[in-house]
């Protein structure tokens, strides 16, 4: 598609542009990103401020803010590309077939491709198929899920001042608001809000719907030029009953889906694809069952953390009690002024918390 002013975009973590870089796809993706050097964290009508630097944490920048589409485009390209990789798209699956009494028996799918059905035989299946997967659904794979009745409001907007690559986190009454910074200027908008709040400033027109905009931000970026269409997704977290099912394995959005508002979803997803092509690259048999338990036991205690992550600031920073008000405000301060605490929340920020693949650390991080 042509390039869009309302292109959505990724908060890609330094450790996944790590990934990135091992896997030799970075220096496509380097000059679309807008580096994020800082992270300034508030909370509306409390005093408590964190700030998270690059400079501090010794790496050239906490983040990136890619557009989907650049992504999309460029993964597409190197695929295309690549002499060992087959690519059948589109494509719809409609069975999946393998013998779970016999561990060496192979795995197959029977997909529509063009019209006619074809059968795909593989030692392993990765399903990477989003929170709706049709392969957890073949397999009857369960999975818990955590409405938050809450909805993302989602859209793009042009500062009045430089947005000099610093991302704001600010918390307010009506949910966590971030503003991240894109390229050309613009900054990408992430608003936390109740349903029944979403829908109703999803239906205002342009100008109130800033006016309200800007009354929660407030003007650290000055006054809010331009605004672009609005989006509206519910918020969940889910996450798969099991990651292993004989010869398939599940990764991604497939395997977890969490709340936007610390921005780990995509990069939880590569750290999955790193440690299980890490586990593969050693392997005779990629779909042999101790491999793939060792799949599940080194990514649960990541996934666990970024669960209890994300969810923990849901909990707190979208509770408008007054003394939970000033607790954050006390731990906000507390984090800003105290360097082990700030350097810990920034590692976790950057996905570089718990035991890192070999292609992240390949890609610039020890």
């Amino acid at each position: 598609s042509q390039p869009s002013y309302d292109d959505r975009t990724i908060a890609l973590s330094y450790g996944s542009r790590c990934i990135f870089d091992s896997m030799g796809v970075w220096p496509l993706l380097a000059e679309q990103a807008e580096a994020i050097d800082s992270i300034h964290i508030s909370d509306r009508g409390h005093f408590g401020v964190t700030r998270l630097s690059s400079e501090q944490e010794g790496v050239e920048a906490l983040g990136y803010v890619l557009e989907n589409r650049n992504i999309g485009q460029q993964l597409y390209q190197v695929m295309r590309e690549s002499a060992d990789i087959t690519l059948f798209c589109p494509a719809e699956l409609k069975s999946l077939q393998q013998d779970i009494a016999h561990p060496d028996a192979e795995v197959s799918v029977d997909v529509m491709l063009d019209g006619s059905r074809q059968t795909l035989t593989a030692e392993l299946l990765i399903a990477a198929d989003g929170n709706n997967s049709q392969v957890m659904k073949v397999l009857n794979i369960g999975s818990s899920r955590k409405d938050y009745q809450q909805s993302a409001l989602i859209t793009n907007i042009t500062p009045g001042k430089k947005h000099d690559n610093v991302a704001y986190e600010r918390f307010t009454d009506s949910g966590p608001l971030a503003f991240l910074p894109m390229t050309q200027n613009r900054c990408s908008v992430v608003w936390t809000l109740s349903p029944e709040q979403a829908d109703y400033l999803y239906a205002l027109d342009e100008a109130d719907f800033l006016q309200q905009l800007q009354q929660r931000f407030g003007y650290r970026l000055g006054r809010i030029k331009k605004i672009g269409k609005r989006h509206i997704y519910p918020l969940f977290l889910q996450s798969a009953t099991q990651m292993v099912h004989g010869r398939v394995a599940l990764i991604g959005n497939a395997a977890h889906s969490v709340h936007p508002v610390a921005g780990q979803g995509f990069n939880l997803a590569l750290r999955d694809i790193a440690m299980l092509t890490e586990l593969i690259s050693k392997a005779e048999d990629p779909g042999d069952s101790r491999l793939l338990q060792s799949y599940v036991e080194q990514r649960q205690d990541d996934a666990r953390r970024v669960y209890r992550f994300t969810d923990s600031l849901v909990k707190i920073f979208s509770n408008d009690i007054a003394p939970m008000g000033h607790l954050r405000a006390a731990g906000l301060a507390a984090v800003g002024l105290i360097a082990p605490l700030r350097h810990q929340l920034a590692r976790q920020s950057m996905g570089l918390s718990g035991r890192s693949s070999e292609l992240a650390r390949r890609g610039g991080h020890v």
